[in-house]
């Protein structure tokens, strides 16, 4: 079939077989396929869906256009984390370095930002002079000697979903199963790891909003990683709030660091904790959670997890000093703040908002070809279930850009809602599936 035809088949709500999935990817990796036919077959599949075979199909299509990593000659357990996005959401930065210093190997690749969420490759590009763009080789040798390195897509991983995943953030195709499936699979099944522990995001800042979504995304994940040998199993977590307080890039480096120090949110190190002792468990089924938990605190406590941290950001062209003196990073020209028009208790945050907010802020793209200002972002200072009184300080925004400062305020003035009486949290941790 020529391309107008599968894109017409699909739109239709038709099953596409492996061979007409298999030369189009194909056709749109080596350029023959141009972008907006791409775009026209992203949309159909969003509105339309895919069944398992079509998954497993694109799963596979983009496994099989780049190669795949073998680490199996290392004498332990290879694993890795992967999230599905979500705002505020640092886990990766803290998770890496506390694993790798408990003998897990974590060759780690990682995504730019996506919709209204943020990426980890753009947050380590806000630490100066981090190279996210190794070689193969050069990332191989870094995850065998200090058991981690985090870089982003090369040209020869996955290079169809590298170039689909860029489509998919500007075409507001990103809230797909499938695609959100094939996208991530493909990437960690590339990486030659063992074992696969999965953050699948819920609620109103999620790609997922609702938790029977959420459900069905992580069953899809874990039934591909299992059927590729790969222990995976998945946590459901909250995202009806930010994570942690801090939004944007270099705020979220911050705030990591802080983790790292013993200073982290709460929310943040449970969620690390608990991702921690999955894959933990995974490399010695032995091990009890309590355990698993109480062996990445000491990590934090004794300092090796940020020293792990710091080794990594040299070894990757950084600069560790700015991690070590975080006050001389560079300021946004302008500020803002949002406070509460009432007292009560915080009960609704539109967190999607807060993302689409850090966008237009500076800290994400609208296009492809955008530049990402790291100093911008806000800082969240309340929780849902909070006491707020009148004229407390709720949000901080900043920005290099005083236009977008002023209209981020007035749509996020109203993002926030309070009752007189508290209303029920949602659990951070909602479910596993495995």
């Amino acid at each position: 079939m020529i391309p107008y035809q599968i894109i017409e088949k699909k739109s239709r709500g038709d099953v596409l077989n492996d061979g007409e999935i298999r030369d189009f990817i194909n056709g749109y990796t080596d350029g023959s396929i141009p972008d907006y036919q791409m775009s026209a077959l992203l949309m159909a599949i969003f509105i339309r869906g895919m069944n398992t075979d079509e998954t497993l199909s694109l799963t596979r299509c983009m496994l099989e256009s780049g190669e795949r990593m073998d680490f199996g000659a290392l004498p332990g357990f290879i694993a890795d984390k992967h999230s599905t996005g979500g705002v505020g959401d640092k886990i990766s930065i803290l998770l890496a370095p506390i694993m790798a210093v408990l003998g897990v190997y974590i060759p780690m690749i990682s995504g730019r930002g996506l919709g209204h969420s943020g990426g980890t490759l753009d947050k380590l590009e806000s630490i100066p002079g981090f190279n996210v763009n190794l070689s193969l080789e050069e990332w191989r040798k870094l995850v065998m000697e200090e058991h981690v390195g985090l870089i982003g897509q090369t040209g020869t991983i996955c290079p169809a979903d590298k170039k689909i995943y860029s489509l998919r953030d500007v075409t507001a195709t990103v809230r797909s199963i499938p695609l959100i499936s094939a996208s991530i699979m493909s990437k960690k099944i590339a990486e030659g790891i063992q074992g696969l522990v999965l953050d699948v995001k819920t609620g109103n800042g999620a790609f997922m909003q609702s938790l029977d979504d959420s459900r069905t995304l992580a069953k899809s994940l874990v039934h591909i990683g299992n059927g590729y040998g790969i222990k995976t199993t998945a946590l459901i977590t909250d995202m009806n709030q930010p994570l942690g307080k801090a939004i944007g890039n270099w705020f979220e480096i911050r705030e990591s660091v802080l983790g790292l120090q013993g200073d982290g949110p709460e929310d943040v190190m449970e969620i690390t904790y608990a991702l921690g002792a999955e894959i933990l468990q995974m490399a010695n089924p032995d091990l009890s959670r309590e355990e698993a938990i109480k062996r990445q605190k000491k990590t934090i406590s004794d300092g090796s997890a940020f020293e792990k941290l710091l080794k990594i950001v040299a070894l990757q062209g950084g600069d560790p000093k700015v991690l070590e003196n975080m006050e001389t990073y560079p300021k946004t020209r302008y500020r803002e703040s949002i406070k509460a028009n009432q007292s009560g208790y915080l009960t609704h945050i539109d967190t999607m908002a807060m993302g689409f907010a850090g966008i237009q802020l500076g800290a994400g793209r609208r296009v492809i070809s955008d530049r990402i200002d790291y100093s911008s972002g806000m800082y969240i200072h309340k929780r849902l279930g909070e006491k707020v009184d009148a004229g407390a300080e709720v949000l901080t925004l900043y920005s290099n850009d005083e236009n977008a400062l002023k209209e981020v305020k007035k749509q996020l003035s109203t993002s926030l809602s309070f009752t007189d009486s508290p209303a029920a949290i949602p659990p951070l941790i909602v479910e596993k599936i495995q």
